[in-house]
């Protein structure tokens, strides 16, 4: 939905005038590679897209937050007084959970009214939840610095911080940083190379030389929550405590490079937790090796780390599933992929492929008849541009 159909559909829901409407955005994302690297200390390569969430939102003088949506009927109202009772909503957890966790660290939440539009596709591994966790984040501290008479931009890498608290400890996901960081700082035109550890980053320009970035949504929803996403973390916590058993000074399966896992694996008595670990070990040196040849524009050589991950996430993490494998296997068939693989948690969501300018007709026409012949039912696919990251959009 454009701006500003959203803002004649905030005065429908709320009424008054425009004259005191903000307008505040956070994107999605799409993970290139490194995935479930980024709750295991390891490092991430995401862009954020121009899929977003954007909240209009206009002040009230009480303790009530209003929430609506482009796309759902409901309406839930919150008391700013009584933020922690809102985790059994069906839909505004989310905001609630911000809300909560910004009040918590301090944040003077000011009552208002809310309208979410998201262009982000829910439940496809493209982060919708981070988009609307950041985009609320930076509503709501704006508002209570602007009150507090604190001048000066939102600290957006702590908006993230936040985003993932509210995530962890008020929804109950065990999520790493990465998708709240790729929504916070992403910047048009480039992936942001993450350590995870102590965040410290780098924009690395995306030259896609003729290429573009096509994601392919299986349409099998899956959440997080329901997923075996937190099974997968105490896996690998039970692999990282093996092996601090004889590399004492390891804090996480992320900094430990493949020979120092080929020269300790044995340490891993369990079969499943060791696979993980392989999993988590071997996909952030592809991340290591992907930035490199993304700097030097070598895109075939990234094209054939992106194939091995998704190998990995299918046969040493066990995330993928008959849809992504599909959409992945009928890709790779395609003259004019370069690289292709699931992207986000797994179990359902989305692909991420790179392919030539002139054969992105095709590949949508061949892949998307080729899955609905062996799945049943239909995917999407989006044609993507990199987007900005957290910001007010002043009109």
């Amino acid at each position: 939905m454009e701006i500003k159909d959203a803002k004649k559909m905030f005065l429908e829901i709320y009424g008054g005038d425009d004259k005191n409407l903000r307008f505040f955005a956070s994107p999605g994302r799409v993970n290139l590679i490194g995935e479930h690297t980024d709750y295991n200390g390891g490092f991430v390569f995401p862009a954020a897209l121009s899929m977003r969430t954007l909240i209009v939102v206009r002040k009230r003088d009480d303790n009530i937050i209003n929430l609506a949506a482009t796309d759902l009927p409901d309406r839930v109202t919150l008391d700013i007084d009584n933020l922690e009772s809102y985790k059994h909503l069906k839909w505004g957890d989310y905001q609630a959970a911000v809300a909560y966790t910004l009040q918590q660290a301090g944040f003077d939440i000011v009552g208002c009214d809310m309208l979410f539009d998201d262009t982000t596709p829910h439940g496809a591994g493209l982060s919708s939840s981070a988009a609307i966790e950041v985009a609320t984040a930076l509503a709501f501290a704006t508002f209570s610095n602007e009150k507090n008479g604190i001048t000066g931009p939102v600290d957006m890498v702590y908006m993230a911080k936040l985003g993932q608290k509210a995530e962890n400890e008020y929804i109950g996901v065990n999520c790493g940083i990465m998708d709240q960081f790729a929504s916070a700082m992403g910047r048009e035109g480039h992936a942001i190379y993450l350590d995870c550890k102590d965040l410290s980053y780098e924009l690395v320009p995306l030259n896609m030389k003729g290429c573009k970035i096509v994601i392919s949504n299986t349409n099998k929803k899956r959440s997080l929550q329901t997923s075996k996403y937190n099974e997968r973390r105490s896996q690998c916590e039970e692999a990282l405590a093996n092996l601090q058993t004889v590399m004492p000074d390891k804090e996480f399966l992320g900094v430990i490079t493949p020979e120092e896992f080929e020269a300790n694996k044995h340490v891993i008595k369990n079969d499943v937790a060791r696979k993980r670990a392989a999993h988590v070990i071997y996909e952030c040196d592809r991340v290591h090796k992907s930035t490199e040849a993304l700097k030097n524009s070598d895109l075939v050589t990234f094209g054939k780390l992106m194939i091995d991950s998704h190998n990995s996430l299918r046969d040493l993490y066990e995330v993928t599933g008959e849809e992504l494998d599909t959409l992945v296997e009928e890709a790779l068939k395609i003259d004019g992929v370069i690289g292709s693989r699931m992207t986000g948690a797994g179990f359902g969501g989305c692909t991420v492929s790179i392919v030539k300018e002139e054969a992105v007709d095709t590949f949508i026409e061949k892949v998307g008849k080729a899955y609905k012949e062996r799945i049943g039912y239909d995917a999407t696919f989006y044609v993507s541009e990199t987007g900005d990251g957290g910001r007010e959009i002043k009109l």
